[in-house]
């Protein structure tokens, strides 16, 4: 037998309405938080680190995983003050270590950390999910925001779909659309304004794709090997939706992306987030290959499920029910605990969070960051944790 994955949960610090406590109750043992406080650029001081951790350890819980050392737009877009940036990043790796946290998520999405058309999308059972609708998007993009060449990555069929879908909505449901896809800033319940936005665009009229995934690498290339030296393990998360959005690119959607990352510079602190929601929205990304050829590079485990719907939409499904065979992926999962156990490696216990989940019962009385309410996500760990128990005792009950 292996050891069981290590059952955390995100916690967004003390004004979140799910406090410690009532993680304490779902099972976790471990917190993937972050100061959140803190500006992206700027250090994060030894004394901020230590007492957060110990806010967490009083509740007699474990700073498991920082998500996330947020990276500054100018890292991103090469700009002329990035080395300052990398260098206020590597503090915080050094920092981070001296207070014990050797493992930290991060993403080099740009501008927003995620994106969703509808944050309380009715389900038959009438709680509520997540939900990414690409009518929705191409309306929003095209015809709200009216980007400067957004006509050209639609179809002439998406933009007539788009046009169908703004004529059916009510003033305030295209108001909340507006709000809905501005708040994705990392790690806050802010939302920008379009003119906001327009102007985070700007910044990135240079940096197409191939340039932020240079940019990727040479930021790599300076933060690993001093990652390496204090025994931090960087994990990054999949971009969330894999494909590019609002003419923003994107880096970090499929298994080469995920293996170009893992060779720009090979270490054993140069790793990913396996997120199976983020990367299942995409009919072509092979989760279980994904985690037989590159699983000794997870560091950090999120698992949610999605159902796809047609022409790219996708909406949160219940951990267990959706696109993705969480049952094969969970296996696979266990077989690479297995490998690492046998070659002698001391990360068996993998972290892992249920991550995202639905609206249910008092979680509405709450206002929660979004899709992190706590009886959606404590259902998910619990059905999480019967799988991989049933699993391993399938496996090993038997060997």
């Amino acid at each position: 037998m292996v050891s069981n994955l290590e059952q955390t949960f995100r916690w967004f610090g003390p004004s979140d309405p799910v406090t410690l406590t009532a993680i304490g109750q779902t099972g976790a043992t471990g917190i993937v938080t972050s100061l959140y406080h803190i500006p992206s650029g700027d250090v994060w001081r030894l004394d901020e680190i230590t007492d957060r951790k110990n806010m967490i350890e009083t509740a007699g819980l474990s700073w498991s995983v920082v998500e996330s050392v947020n990276i500054h737009e100018s890292i991103k877009t090469a700009g002329a003050d990035r080395d300052k940036y990398i260098e206020n990043y590597i503090i915080t790796l050094k920092n981070l270590a001296a207070a014990g946290i050797k493992t930290v998520c991060y993403n080099f999405m740009p501008v927003l950390d995620w994106t969703r058309t509808d944050l309380d999308f009715l389900l038959p059972n009438k709680g509520t999910a997540l939900r990414y609708d690409a009518n929705a998007l191409a309306a929003f993009d095209l015809y709200i925001l009216e980007r400067e060449g957004a006509a050209n990555d639609f179809t002439s069929a998406q933009q007539q779909a788009a046009k169908n879908y703004l004529s059916h909505i009510t003033p305030a449901e295209k108001s909340q659309l507006i709000d809905n896809l501005m708040a994705g800033l990392p790690g806050t319940n802010k939302t920008l304004t379009i003119p906001e936005f327009k102007e985070h665009l700007k910044r990135y009229s240079n940096t197409d794709a191939t340039a932020l995934k240079n940019n990727l690498g040479y930021f790599l290339k300076a933060i690993i090997p001093a990652a390496e030296k204090a025994g931090v393990k960087m994990c990054i998360h999949p971009d969330d939706p894999p494909f590019p959005i609002l003419g923003l690119p994107r880096v970090v959607s499929t298994e080469q992306d995920l293996a170009d990352v893992v060779n720009f510079c090979p270490s054993p602190s140069n790793g990913i987030t396996f997120c199976s929601g983020s990367l299942g929205a995409r009919d072509d990304n092979d989760l279980l290959g994904i985690v037989e050829r590159l699983g000794k590079h997870i560091h950090f485990l999120h698992l949610r499920n999605v159902q796809r719907q047609p022409n790219g939409s996708f909406y949160e499904a219940e951990h267990l029910n959706g696109s993705t065979d969480m049952y094969a992926v969970m296996k696979k999962i266990i077989l690479e605990q297995q490998k690492r156990q046998n070659n002698g490696r001391a990360d068996v216990a993998i972290p892992m969070r249920p991550d995202h989940g639905h609206k249910l019962l008092d979680d509405f009385r709450y206002k929660t960051y979004h899709g992190y309410s706590a009886i959606g996500r404590l259902k998910g760990l619990a059905e999480l944790r019967g799988l991989e128990m049933g699993i391993k005792r399938a496996i090993f009950d038997k060997a």
